[in-house]
This record gives structure tokens, C-alpha cells and sequence, in this order.
């Protein structure tokens, strides 16, 4: 049953990204928001095939610690479960993402419509300047910056050196960084067709202020409470 649900799903990605990708590409003239909200909507429809045909379900926790105001989100990454999640879970978002992501067909394709912060991650310094450069600018027009500072798909129970990049920016516009902690790699494994059925949960954690500190001290408390949020949720993958 697993494996019959996970090549429904995958045929439902094949039958809807390239008609939503082309679409995209109608919606260039429109404001930013206007065409996040008419892109994103694929990610309804892909929700929807994630919990009525995967069978993968997900639970908010902290939804109140979420700030009045756009913000740095620093979250875990497991899978592609949380690129979708998250533009239903959150505000208006956008992604810092590596810009060859840009050139795979449809997909990459839809995501260049997107108002997403696409940068060179073999630019050493210059890409910092990028990061905070579009980030500004995203967050002065409303969007909230997702960044995963761990740099890759992590699996469960394992962690990264998390780069200073979301921290970075948040000190240098002076805004909070929210941090996330889920296990959607449980469920969706990295690279992996079959996926398994269950409950995700995203943890949001109380916002961290930036005024005044370094990105090191940001950066530094964003991973201490994540990687301790992960041991008290999910405490099965650190035994």
C-alpha cells in the first residue's frame, strides 16, 4: 500500500508541475505577491495529494510565537516535504535557495517566477552580500525569509554545522529570526520515491531578537534551541 500511494503521488507531481510552470510564466508582469499567491497555489494541491494520498498529516505547535512583522525563519531540512508545508503554515515567504535549482526543467522553471532569494553558494563572501542584499529587500516588501542553515537535507537524529547566512541577515536588517524544529524526514526520506504515512510536527520556537548582538550569537542560540527542540520531540532518533 505504501509503495502503491507513493507512485500516485509521484504521478500526480509529473501530471501538475509542467502545466503550473508554464502557467507561471503568464504571471512575470504581476506584483510579487500577486504572483506568489497564484504559484503557490499548486502547493494546496499538493498538500492535499500529500495527506489523502500519502497519508501524511501535520500538527503546528507555536503558532502564537510567530512575530507581527516579516521575519528570518532558521528551520531543520529533512525533505521537500517542509518547501511545500511551509508556504501553507507561514506568511507570504521566500526561499534562499542555490541558483542551479533554477535551471531544472518546470520545476526550476516555476521557481524563477517565485519572489525566492536564489544566490551563488560558491561565492564565499559575495554570497553573504547576495543573502542580505535580496533578503532586505524581500522582507521590506512583506516576505517572510525561510533559510536552512544546516545547507542540505539532514536526516533525522543527525545535525550540520549550520552556517551563518539566516543569522547574518537578520542582524544586518535588524528583524528576528524565528526558529523551527520538525521531523519531516520521518516520513519523507531524503532522495527516497517511497513515503511513509504519519504525523509531522513543526515546532515554531519564541523569536530570538537581533538588536545589538553578532550573527555568531544569533546563529549560536537559533541552533541551541532547534537541536534541543529536536531531542525533546523527537527523542526516539537520539537514543
Amino acid at each position: 500500500m505504501t509503495l502503491l500511494r507513493s507512485l500516485l503521488f509521484g504521478l500526480g507531481l509529473v501530471v501538475t508541475i509542467p502545466p503550473y510552470a508554464l502557467f507561471s510564466f503568464l504571471t512575470f508582469p504581476l506584483s510579487a505577491h500577486t504572483r506568489y499567491r497564484i504559484i503557490s497555489s499548486w502547493t494546496t494541491l499538493a498538500m492535499w495529494m500529500t495527506r489523502y494520498v500519502l497519508g501524511i498529516r501535520y500538527r503546528v505547535i507555536g503558532r502564537e510565537n510567530l512575530p507581527d512583522r516579516p521575519s528570518v525563519i532558521l528551520s531543520k531540512h529533512q525533505s521537500a516535504w517542509e518547501t511545500l508545508a511551509f508556504q501553507r503554515i507561514f506568511p507570504p515567504i521566500s526561499f534562499v535557495l542555490k541558483r542551479e535549482l533554477l535551471r531544472i526543467p518546470f520545476f526550476g522553471w516555476g521557481l524563477a517566477q517565485m519572489p525566492f532569494i536564489a544566490i551563488d553558494r560558491g561565492a564565499g563572501k559575495d554570497a553573504l552580500a547576495q543573502v542580505v542584499e535580496q533578503g532586505r529587500a524581500r522582507l521590506e516588501d512583506g516576505f517572510w525569509v525561510v533559510v536552512f542553515p544546516e545547507g542540505t537535507r539532514v536526516a533525522p537524529g543527525k545535525s550540520a554545522r549550520y552556517k551563518i547566512g539566516g543569522a547574518w541577515l537578520a542582524t544586518h536588517v535588524g528583524c528576528d529570526v524565528v526558529p523551527v524544529a520538525h521531523n519531516a524526514g520521518e516520513f519523507w526520506p531524503k532522495n527516497a520515491w517511497i513515503k511513509r504515512p504519519g504525523e509531522i510536527i513543526v515546532s515554531i520556537g519564541p523569536p530570538i531578537r537581533t538588536e545589538g548582538r553578532t550573527p555568531d550569537e544569533v546563529n549560536a542560540e537559533a541552533q541551541a534551541w532547534i537541536e534541543a527542540e529536536m531531542r525533546r520531540r523527537f527523542p526516539s532518533h537520539y537514543a
